[in-house]
């Protein structure tokens, strides 16, 4: 190592990075959760062609949907993959910037090392799409590692011993469920459905149903006032309404109506079925001695998905297994990859190059 590169690692920190399409999480190794915003930037772009960056997170999501023409606000991530890769550098750095302020004394100058967790078996221009966009957005190192595995870290489960443990990561853009034993995943199903596709469904139901269009924010306020995966769990309410204003696709005048929650229950249904038969073919690759932990241990939930009404419920009737949530699903991952920064030993044992 360099005089340089050693001065660096002193300086650095080390920093767990979430890029998720919906929300991207920073931890710090010592400070904790430093940032936890939307993965959504606004930009304009200027007479030469180059963006200048408006709002970046919170203040970006503010603007989807809502901008001028001179106006852009986009998700650079789609379904877990870079799809705008200047984008996702920028909002990146911005991101780094923040973490970086958070420290104290000359710590603030160094560069930080960057553990980044992807979807499962994304490709090797995907990986590398990635590294690229942290080392250019201020990382020193870029290392990666697989979100399962992150996610059930995080959730404490004993992915280190010879026993079977699954979860179900369900994000934004994607949903992966794994089992995973000796610090390895033994089987893993990726489907490019979550929050995402929920709110996505709700929005081509009511343009089907009611001939009303609306916007994914409001999709997603239905989806968490009275969405529901099964409608005879505890916590659901069959009867609760909600009312979504949108424009009439007949008269072209905006328009509001009451919807309840059996309506967005029927809505999702296509959408929790692709995870549901990804989760089944997981089990039916996972051998027979796994199984058994399973039976005992359980399905943990993680991701914002987790949180839908009813889901547990739903899935472990379907599974015919005990399913539970983690103990803060939108947390897990950050929580896996801290856990990864502190233990250098379960790092290298999880991560790839």
């Amino acid at each position: 190592m360099s005089w340089r590169a050693a001065i660096e690692a002193w300086l650095g920190t080390d920093l767990y990075i979430d890029l998720g399409t919906a929300n991207t999480l920073v931890v710090d190794r010592d400070e904790g959760l430093i940032v936890n915003e939307p993965s959504v930037i606004a930009y304009k772009v200027m007479a030469d062609g180059r963006r200048r960056i408006v709002a970046v997170g919170a203040e970006a999501k503010l603007r989807l949907g809502k901008t001028p023409g001179h106006l852009t606000a986009r998700r650079p991530l789609r379904a877990g993959v870079v799809s705008d890769l200047d984008a996702t550098e920028a909002m990146l750095r911005h991101f780094i910037w923040l973490a970086r302020r958070a420290k104290k004394g000359w710590r603030a100058l160094g560069r930080p090392r960057v553990l980044m967790s992807l979807p499962y078996g994304v490709s090797d221009v995907e990986k590398k799409a990635v590294r690229e966009c942290g080392l250019l957005a201020g990382a020193r190192e870029v290392l990666l590692m697989d979100e399962p595995m992150a996610a059930a870290i995080g959730a404490k489960l004993p992915v280190r011993q010879a026993r079977g443990s699954m979860v179900i990561d369900i994000g934004g853009g994607t949903t992966e469920a794994a089992v995973m034993a000796l610090c390895g995943i033994v089987a893993c199903e990726a489907v490019r459905v979550g929050g995402d596709a929920f709110d996505e469904a709700i929005v081509e139901f009511m343009r089907r149903r009611y001939n009303l269009l609306i916007g994914e924010p409001s999709a997603e306020r239905l989806k968490l006032q009275i969405g529901t995966a099964d409608l005879g769990a505890q916590e659901a309410q069959p009867e609760a309404q909600a009312e979504v204003r949108g424009l009439d696709a007949t008269s072209g005048l905006p328009r509001s109506l009451e919807v309840n929650a059996a309506e967005i229950h029927e809505a999702l249904q296509p959408k929790l079925e692709l995870i549901l038969q990804a989760a089944r073919r997981v089990l039916e690759r996972t051998p027979p001695e796994l199984l058994a932990d399973l039976l005992a241990e359980g399905v943990v939930l993680a991701g914002g998905g987790a949180l839908l009404c009813g889901l547990p419920e739903r899935m472990s009737r379907e599974l015919a297994l005990p399913v539970r949530r983690a103990p803060d699903p939108l947390l897990a991952i950050a929580a896996g990859g801290a856990e990864g920064l502190r233990d250098p030993e379960l790092l290298e044992r999880v991560s790839f190059v």
